[in-house]
C-alpha cells in the first residue's frame, strides 16, 4: 500500500496509526476500494471476507423485516468501522444485515485472516477493537429503547431534533419513505405525524424536502 495512503489512514485512524506492527501488516495486506452510492457492501448471510476501514463517504447498516420494511441499525462514518463485520470474521458466523453505501465511499480492506492475526497478536488492535463495539452497542441499546418506551411521534420529533441531520431553518433533501426507513415504520405513518408537526408550525415540508423551524423542537427528549 502507497505511503500517501498509510497517512490517509493514520489520519482517520490515528490511534492504530501509533500501532507500527498493524502499519507495516497494512502496508502489505491493505487495498483502497472505492464504491458508489447506494451499492451493497454485505448481504444478509454472505461471508465476511475482509474487514474494511472507512476513510470518505458514510454506509448505512439495516434490517429487513418479513413484510419487508427497513430499520437503521447503525451508520459508519470516516474513521470506523464494521462491528458486525468484526464480529462475523472472528466468530466466522454469516452477517446478520444489510451494509449499502449511503454515499460514494473509499476504504481500505484486509484481509480476514489478518484482522484475526491482529486479534491474536496486537493489544492495541484488540483495545480499538473493543472500544468500538461497546460504542456500538450503546447505539444499538438507545435505538431498542427508543423503539419499545417511545411512541413514534416522540421518536420522529427526536429523529428532527438531531441538528447534524436536519439544520433548523434550512431545507434538507429527504422522502417521507427515507424517514420511516430511518425509524422502521411506513411512510403512511412517517406523513401523518408529519402533518401535524407542520399544522402546529414545527415543519415546513415540500416536496421532497423538509424544514424543521426551531434549533430543538419542544417536547423532544435528548
Amino acid at each position: 500500500m502507497a505511503e500517501e495512503l498509510l497517512q490517509r489512514f493514520d489520519a482517520r485512524f490515528p490511534r492504530l496509526g501509533r500501532e507500527e506492527a498493524l502499519r507495516r501488516s497494512l502496508s502489505r495486506q491493505g487495498r483502497l476500494v472505492r464504491l458508489p452510492v447506494d451499492q451493497h457492501i454485505c448481504l444478509e448471510g454472505s461471508s465476511c471476507t475482509h474487514l474494511a476501514f472507512l476513510l470518505e463517504g458514510t454506509a448505512r447498516i439495516y434490517k429487513v423485516g418479513e413484510t419487508g420494511r427497513e430499520i437503521t441499525l447503525y451508520r459508519i462514518e470516516p474513521g470506523e468501522c464494521c462491528i458486525l463485520t468484526l464480529s462475523c470474521i472472528l466468530t466466522e458466523k454469516r452477517f446478520p444485515a444489510f451494509a449499502v453505501a449511503e454515499t460514494e465511499l473509499e476504504a481500505v480492506v484486509v484481509p480476514a485472516a489478518t484482522v484475526r492475526h491482529w486479534t491474536d497478536a496486537l493489544p492495541g488492535w484488540r483495545r480499538y477493537s473493543w472500544n468500538l463495539v461497546a460504542d456500538r452497542l450503546g447505539n444499538i441499546i438507545s435505538l431498542v429503547e427508543e423503539i419499545t418506551f417511545r411512541r413514534m411521534d416522540q421518536r420522529l420529533e427526536h429523529h428532527l431534533a438531531r441538528a447534524e441531520r436536519f439544520p433548523p431553518g434550512r431545507r434538507v433533501s429527504v422522502t417521507h419513505q427515507q424517514i420511516a426507513t430511518e425509524l422502521g415504520t411506513s411512510r403512511e405513518v412517517v406523513s401523518r405525524l408529519l402533518k401535524d408537526l407542520e399544522q402546529k408550525g414545527k415543519v415546513e415540508l415540500g416536496r421532497g424536502w423538509l424544514k424543521v423551524n426551531a434549533p430543538l423542537l419542544p417536547g423532544t427528549p435528548v
